[in-house]
């Protein structure tokens, strides 16, 4: 039945301004507004919408990922740009916020919602 629709994911957030800002300008994903929700425009062409939500609690999971060529360099560039990386006590990160304890390398960080996020190294 939906093997051929084009199927998209979604999340809330607690303030659509403030999202708008930090997934276009931060992260410089192309990003549309229209009654009052967000579409992130991602590659490979999947959007994702993005809505208020009044009573929004973060997802406690990692909601996307981003997959990058060199890990380090783009810790560092979103380090650059206020990002600041997520220590969980039970995954050991190096000083960057790098998990390398098994499978590929990876650091979380949050939307300014506290939603979770991560960079991949493939």
């Amino acid at each position: 039945m939906f093997g051929t629709t084009k199927a998209f994911s979604g999340f809330s957030v607690d303030d659509i301004a403030t999202a708008k800002e930090f997934y276009g300008r931060t992260l410089g994903i192309r990003v549309s507004e229209e009654h009052g929700m967000l579409t992130l425009h991602i590659a490979g062409d999947r959007d994702i919408l993005v809505y208020p939500k009044e009573d929004h609690v973060p997802a406690t999971y990692t909601i996307l990922n981003f997959p990058v060529d060199d890990i380090e360099q783009a810790v560092d560039e979103l380090a650059r740009r206020g990002v600041r990386f997520e220590r969980y006590p039970h995954m050991k990160t190096d000083e960057r916020g790098i998990f390398r304890g098994g499978g590929p390398l990876i650091a979380w960080f949050t939307d300014p919602a506290g939603n979770v996020l991560s960079v991949l190294q493939e």
